[in-house]
């Protein structure tokens, strides 16, 4: 691998040699390793320092490497797992997949093969994804999914009990923030094909040469570090549901080969000349205009038509704000449980103050927004006051008043640039306090990714 690459890598395995093997391997290619001997060591160094990757053997005494993964998805969802196995099949790839694993590689390993899986997850993780891991668990139906019962919302419920019972292929649109995922799950796990696998892709994380082996696999050689024939998202979806996100983001030279495998059900993995026929219902979303895309020529008239064959619409919470109500009971419960805090109830006044606004990020913002009050507030009534205060720290929430501007002078760059870095470390200084130095509920009191939190401390010299 040419480029050198950076990032936190924790490597989880029982046998001290390979430890020390892969310790010396990920530190000549640039990585910053962190061996624990064992699952429960793994949790307590996540606990205790900044992790972008977690590299985990499957098979080790005790908690086993699958759960590790559900134990990392609990607690750092936005932390990326991949699992090393002697026993590489597809089935096995399957269940990682639909348990959360961001991929997988295989003993032995190469070590370009394993530093190019290692580089498609630090992209993955750097492009800051809403965390969207599987629990290789069933939710217990489409209003556990899509909460609400508003007429938008039984409008949309409606169309997904109707399109899921069918094989046609589904465009989910909507802004970001409207629960397209949970709507992509809710289709799956209402369909007869349940009982396959749920896999899914964010087209817009990785660059073209990443995203076509993640769709298609590879066979052994197709290029540096293809050690052995690996199966892509195609693939591994075969009797289930791939869910591809963000698809206004592909390439014209990948819309092309996602064209013939929805209109052939057949494709090459890279490298390889074996036809490979697949049985998969495709899901697609975007929060962008296709059609916008189709007369700019950046997207594939014919690629739209075949995504567009069951069109579907989330509505934006502010479209919906009867349903505020809610969501606003479903997530003070679900974030009071896992912060460890009693039970929060919300006022009359307080659920006004949240009708009111506009949250351009929807479901997800409220969500994100509900977590601060939960942490940040005495409790156990919320009030008007409690969500006044947090949404005058919110921008685009409740923006403050706009001065008139003034002269510009010579000085000015230099005084905002100072008092721009002051006030960043004062708001990064008083996160780590009110999050007890939890770094990952520090960064979903700031609004950013553990990456990004990471980033500002290291430069304000507070890591």
């Amino acid at each position: 691998m040419s480029e050198a690459l950076k990032g936190h890598v924790l490597v989880v395995d029982d046998d001290p040699a390979l430890l020390k093997v892969l310790g010396a391997l990920l530190t000549q290619a640039g990585l910053t390793p962190h061996p624990a001997s064992n699952a429960k060591d793994a949790l307590a160094l996540l606990a205790r320092r900044p992790i972008d990757v977690v590299l985990s053997d499957v098979r080790m005494p005790g908690m086993s490497g699958m759960e590790l993964l559900a134990e990392v998805g609990r607690g750092w969802p936005d932390v990326p797992v991949l699992l090393m196995t002697a026993h590489g099949t597809v089935p096995l790839a399957v269940e990682a997949m639909k348990a959360g694993a961001a991929d997988f590689v295989l003993k032995p390993f190469d070590r370009e093969e394993l530093l190019f899986t290692l580089k498609k997850a630090l992209l993955h993780a750097s492009q800051d994804p809403e965390p969207t891991r599987g629990t290789g668990k069933a939710p217990d139906g489409l209003d556990s999914l899509l909460m609400g019962a508003s007429r938008a919302m039984k409008d949309v419920k409606a169309l997904l009990v109707k399109a899921a019972q069918g094989t046609a292929t589904v465009l989910l649109r909507g802004e970001s923030g409207t629960g397209k995922e949970l709507a992509a799950r809710a289709l799956h796990e209402n369909s007869p094909r349940r009982a396959g696998p749920f896999v899914k892709l964010h087209c817009a994380a990785l660059p073209d040469t990443l995203l076509e082996s993640e769709l298609f696999g590879y066979e052994k050689g197709a290029f540096t570090g293809a050690a052995t024939r690996k199966p892509g998202r195609v693939e591994l979806a075969h009797g289930g549901t791939l869910f591809l996100d963000e698809i206004g983001d592909v390439s014209p030279a990948v819309q092309v080969k996602l064209l013939r495998v929805l209109q052939e059900r057949e494709f090459e993995r890279l490298g390889g000349t074996q036809t490979v026929k697949i049985d998969v219902r495709f899901v697609a979303a975007t929060h962008q205009s296709l059609e916008d895309g189709v007369r700019r020529g950046t997207f594939r008239e014919d690629l739209f038509y075949r995504l567009n064959v069951v069109p579907l619409w989330l509505p934006t919470l502010r479209e919906r704000p009867e349903d505020i109500a809610a969501l606003a009971r479903h997530f003070l419960d679900v974030h009071a449980k896992s912060n460890g805090r009693p039970p929060f109830t919300l006022s009359e006044d307080g659920l006004r103050a949240l009708q009111a606004q506009p949250w351009p990020g929807n479901v997800r913002q409220l969500q994100n927004f509900l977590e601060r009050l939960v942490v940040l507030s005495d409790g156990p009534m919320l009030t008007g006051e409690d969500v006044a205060r947090e949404l005058s720290r919110q921008p685009g929430l409740a923006p403050p008043p706009v001065a008139a501007p003034l002269p510009p002078s010579p000085s000015d760059s230099v005084t905002l640039e100072s008092r721009r870095k002051d006030v960043e470390k004062e708001a990064l200084v008083d996160a780590l306090k009110r999050s007890g130095d939890n770094r990952t509920l520090a960064a979903r009191l700031l609004g950013v990714s553990r990456r990004t939190l990471y980033n500002k401390l290291e430069e304000h010299g507070l890591l």
